[in-house]
């Protein structure tokens, strides 16, 4: 009943669009969850699913109220299983379409962000550390843990129970009028023309020339209101040391923003869990791969590579050393 009136007062409080609105900064209270780098540890093009699961967070942060600890939505496990996109770019609308068909088929929804922590691979990219690694949609893929040292027999298992969150409904939106509407139940994800935000420090973004083409996607939290320029703020996932602490605020009519958004309504999620034991042997999936790791040749193959770049790189240095001293015997002659 307390959860009820809390949710009701919340949503009871915004019945037509005020002036404006920030959730992150509603009468007080912080609705919005962490900022998040789609570019760490490696560059991947995944801003479409940090966008849509930054603003489903937030969503089932409103539903709690703003209290207790926040909850953060695995993009790994997008990338690995959600069949929306990859680290060349995606659907904001297609992870929902997918997060909706899961949470109604298997009752179970997106692991949070601690049993799929996010390592900015698909199983399209060929770079970095991505080749090392299976990114197929495994058990392993989805929810894991890893039970101790490798020399100690230790190895990482697929979790049958893990917390997760769901979604009851989704759907598309454009236009100023119908972004205002459906952010009053919380943030959403919008395409945008990124032309503009690579410099980006401080204040009001507004294009100088037409933008035409859509190529990034952010979450929209709110909207504002500056010496009679109105403008929406956007989180974006570039990091905290972008823009105003990864965030900026874009001219109403501005980089395309608006042209196309998407909403879910969150359904469930995880408060209190199934317990599994810290290696997972009480949770373990049904099916285990043997690993994760692709291909063991290719890291051999590797190993060895650098080894002779190494003797190659020593041979250089020793050859370039004498000829120095040869040299050096020649002048003082």
């Amino acid at each position: 009943m307390l959860f009820l009136l809390v949710l009701y007062s919340v949503n009871s409080l915004i019945s037509e669009p005020p002036n404006k609105l920030n959730w992150c900064d509603y009468n007080g209270t912080n609705y919005c969850t962490m900022n998040r780098n789609q570019h760490i540890p490696q560059y991947c093009g995944s801003c479409w699913a940090h966008a849509s699961l930054s603003s489903l967070a937030d969503r089932i942060k409103i539903k709690r109220g703003g209290k207790g600890i926040d909850i953060n939505l695995s993009v790994q496990h997008v990338l690995n299983c959600g069949n929306a996109g990859s680290c060349k770019g995606g659907s904001i609308d297609d992870i929902y379409k997918w997060l909706k068909y899961i949470s109604d088929t298997t009752g179970t929804g997106i692991s949070y962000e601690t049993s799929n922590p996010y390592m900015a691979c698909s199983s399209d990219i060929n770079y970095g550390i991505c080749p090392l690694l299976n990114w197929e949609c495994l058990p392993e893929n989805v929810a894991r843990t890893c039970s101790t040292y490798p020399y100690n027999n230790g190895k990482c298992v697929g979790l049958s129970n893990y917390p997760n969150a769901t979604i009851s409904d989704y759907g598309g939106l454009s236009g100023i009028d119908s972004m205002k509407k459906e952010l009053m139940n919380g943030p959403i994800s919008c395409e945008i023309d990124d032309n503009g935000l690579f410099n980006y420090t401080r204040g009001i973004l507004e294009e100088t020339k037409p933008s035409t083409t859509i190529n990034h996607a952010v979450s929209v939290v709110g909207w504002g209101n500056e010496n009679n320029k109105s403008y929406w703020i956007i989180r974006n996932s570039w990091g905290e040391y972008w823009g105003n602490m990864g965030f900026a605020n874009v001219a109403f009519g501005s980089y395309l923003l608006g042209s196309h958004c998407s909403w879910a309504s969150v359904r469930d999620f995880t408060v209190n869990n199934y317990p599994c034991y810290e290696g997972g042997e009480n949770c373990l999936a049904s099916i285990q791969p043997k690993s994760i790791i692709k291909n063991r040749s290719y890291i051999i193959y590797i190993f060895f590579l650098i080894i002779i770049c190494i003797l190659v790189y020593m041979l250089y240095n020793k050859s370039k050393k004498k000829k120095e001293r040869l040299n050096n015997g020649y002048n003082t002659i």
